[in-house]
């Protein structure tokens, strides 16, 4: 197992999965220091806000949602008509995906997955830049995922941070799994990550309060939303879990 699919393992622990089956919290991150980041459950499992569907907007098929979580994002781009598949290391999460009429594996965005190299969009919605604790790893991987001239939409912290720590996932009950990397950028720092990696920042907007970002990959081109796909019936053969 690499460090940064190792990384990802703390969200398949118990108090996200029980949050996720709730719905709601309260549900945090927690710093080896002790601070805190509240993490937002409740919209997380509603149907995609206002916010939200500026993304949605955006996004040109087949689309990638990394972090999918309970999936609401993919579930509105299927029942859309959009070609998409959710990626998520919870179980829970992907059965709540499932629930709500969504394609999903239960895999790492580091493993090998369907149709690399093919995708129209990738998303990273909810802070998902901080996976394996490393962004510009994360950065390097995704471009190898979407098409010549796809893209990448993702969400930054809505204020100035470039950090990278330790946390675990905690509930209010004290149940909590273990630690593991992540990391917060805002605006600038995933614009200067990008740089770093090869993408081009085409878009930034804030809607309520939140920050977004469009990357677009360096190569040329348009990707087209027909793209031939495997069947979703495929996709979880391999290393699915």
């Amino acid at each position: 197992m690499t460090a940064a699919l190792a990384a990802e393992t703390g969200w398949s622990a118990d108090p996200y999965a029980w949050a996720i089956a709730r719905g709601s919290g309260p549900l945090f991150l927690r710093r080896t220091d002790g601070w805190l980041l509240p993490l937002d459950v409740e919209r997380w499992c509603a149907p995609p806000d206002a916010a939200d569907r500026t993304l949605l907007h955006r996004c040109r098929g087949p689309v990638l949602d990394i972090g999918c979580g309970p999936g609401r994002l993919v579930a509105e781009l299927a029942a859309d008509g959009v070609p998409v598949l959710g990626l998520d290391v919870s179980p829970a999460a992907v059965a709540h995906t499932q629930r709500s009429g969504g394609p999903v594996l239960c895999r790492s965005v580091f493993e090998p997955l369907p149709a690399e190299g093919r995708w129209g969009t990738a998303l990273l919605a909810d802070g998902n830049i901080g996976i394996g604790g490393d962004p510009c790893a994360l950065l390097h991987r995704v471009r190898r995922l979407v098409a010549p001239g796809g893209r990448l939409l993702a969400e930054a912290a809505p204020y100035d941070v470039d950090e990278r720590l330790t946390v675990r996932v905690e509930d209010a009950h004290g149940r909590r799994g273990g630690d593991f990397p992540w990391a917060r950028l805002g605006a600038g720092a995933l614009a200067a990550a990008a740089a770093a990696t090869g993408w081009v920042v085409e878009e930034e907007w804030s809607a309520a309060g939140r920050r977004f970002l469009a990357l677009g990959s360096a190569a040329a081109g348009r990707v087209s939303g027909r793209q031939l796909l495997p069947s979703p019936a495929t996709y979880g053969r391999g290393s699915q879990r």
